[in-house]
């Protein structure tokens, strides 16, 4: 089989001036989809109760609530560093590991919301329920909050999305070139696909579980998730059921390449948003669980914590490998000691 050749890294070429102003309004969208959910987040700390009801159980421990909300207004403080990052050209001598890496978190805890709240409001304009089980759940927070944080998200999820997609394909874009037929056979392969096929089978639980949950079953969850089930928390695990599904057939696809002429990035795409999602998210829900232990009602059984633990195991490795494959890769496509390239 005739190996296409693939490009050495070169130094990226000048960015043309409407690329470079496409980019820096990308930028200050970002940025500003930020602002909403910071102040909000910042007039809770203070103090401020808007947008939360008076019985809402945030109020229940003020303590709490603020170590979450400062951690959450940091982690959203990161989009601006991101943004900047992606777009100055000091960015580009930052270690690949030191965007990557919070580019994966960014992308695992958006992508759900960016798939699921659009879905959730097409479910609520066809008559389904999303707010609560016959509005007998207790209120967490008022309608609107939802609207203005998700629509913040679902922005920066989109702008920071284009601006990595750009930066990468500018840095590191020889890595993804080609089909899956291209790529040269690896000494690595059989304890790839090794690897893959264990994580695709831990990832077959989490995927069955919220396909359960998807279609009405209650088994496993606590009193406070039955009481709360609904159209909307259906339709949030059919997505994360289409997660799994993704980071499966990602990572097998990379493993089992065989002779297909499938581009390299879909199965790379696949496994980044798959794991991400599955791995960030669990961890963020295992957290929010984990958070609840002093309520009887929202106290996390053994099943959900073993759940989000699984998810978050499946996600850790399959981007590992991921990370792993793109390491050899670079490898391979590095210029012979002693050529220029």
């Amino acid at each position: 089989m005739t190996q296409t050749p693939l490009a050495p890294a070169t130094a990226p070429a000048a960015t043309a001036p409407a690329t470079t102003r496409f980019r820096t309004a990308l930028r200050t969208l970002a940025i500003v989809s930020c602002l909403p959910y910071i102040v909000l987040k910042a007039a809770w700390i203070s103090g401020s109760h808007v947008g939360i009801p008076a019985d809402s159980s945030l109020l229940d421990h003020r303590a709490a609530m603020i170590v979450a909300n400062g951690g959450s207004v940091l982690m959203d403080s990161a989009v601006v560093v991101i943004a900047l990052l992606l777009t100055q050209a000091w960015g580009r001598r930052v270690p690949a590991w030191l965007l990557a890496l919070p580019m994966w978190v960014a992308t695992g805890l958006l992508l759900p919301i960016m798939t699921g709240y659009p879905l959730q409001l097409l479910v609520k304009a066809l008559g389904g329920d999303i707010t609560g089980s016959g509005g007998s759940a207790r209120p967490f927070l008022d309608e609107w909050v939802f609207a203005v944080v998700y629509t913040g998200f679902i922005i920066q999820g989109l702008t920071l999305g284009t601006l990595f997609v750009l930066y990468a394909k500018d840095r590191w874009g020889h890595l993804w070139q080609g089909t899956l037929r291209d790529l040269p056979v690896s000494p690595t392969g059989p304890a790839l696909r090794a690897a893959a096929v264990a994580a695709s089978l831990v990832a077959v639980v989490p995927g069955i579980v919220h396909l359960l949950w998807a279609a009405g079953s209650t088994a496993g969850l606590n009193e406070a998730l039955i009481s709360e089930s609904n159209s909307g928390s259906h339709v949030v695990d059919a997505v994360d059921v289409l997660f799994a599904v993704a980071t499966v057939a990602g990572v097998l696809l990379l493993a089992f390449r065989r002779s297909s002429a499938l581009p390299l990035r879909v199965p790379l795409t696949l496994a980044w948003g798959g794991s991400g999602a599955m791995g960030c998210w669990g961890a963020w829900m295992g957290l929010a669980a984990l958070s609840s232990v002093d309520d009887v009602a929202h106290r996390p059984t053994a099943a959900v914590v073993l759940l989000y633990a699984v998810q978050m195991l499946v996600g850790t490795l399959v981007m590992t490998l991921g990370t792993y494959f793109l390491v050899e890769r670079a490898a391979a496509t590095r210029p012979p000691s002693g050529h220029r390239a």
